[in-house]
């Protein structure tokens, strides 16, 4: 998908690298252990931002939030970070939880904003300088 990869390039300019070495498949994210949405402009049908999730024991995991750079400012994040929290909670899971670095202040600001709070570091990069992990109960 055109969006991942421009998400996967974002991550490698501020990262190094691919960008994201988390271990994914297309079937981590198909109900009802995960959902992926994606926001659409109406009038020419560009995708605009993502935002998936996959169940991680009895929470849901954030994965692959993004935005456009031409459609950042718009509260287009905020929306889409609701969206991912009103489907993990459909799905029964307690809590979404996510790993962001510390060289994405714009998603540490929303992310903290909308509620989220510090926990201990859990995933593919628990253990890695500049990892960042966040849970909000639903």
């Amino acid at each position: 998908m055109e969006l991942v990869a421009e998400n996967m390039r974002d991550l490698s300019e501020r990262y190094g690298g691919s960008g994201d070495d988390t271990p994914l498949a297309a079937a981590h994210f198909l109900p009802p252990d995960g959902d992926f949405l994606v926001a659409v402009r109406a009038a020419d049908d560009r995708l605009l931002a993502s935002a998936g999730w996959r169940r991680h024991g009895g929470d849901a995991e954030l994965k692959r939030m993004f935005t456009r750079v031409e459609a950042r400012g718009q509260g287009l994040a905020r929306r889409m970070l609701a969206a991912v929290e009103e489907s993990a909670r459909a799905a029964g899971c307690e809590r979404v939880i996510l790993e962001t670095g510390d060289k994405q202040p714009e998603a540490i600001a929303l992310y903290e904003s909308a509620g989220y709070q510090r926990i201990e570091d859990f995933g593919y990069y628990k253990g890695h300088p500049g990892v960042l992990s966040y849970a909000k109960k639903l």
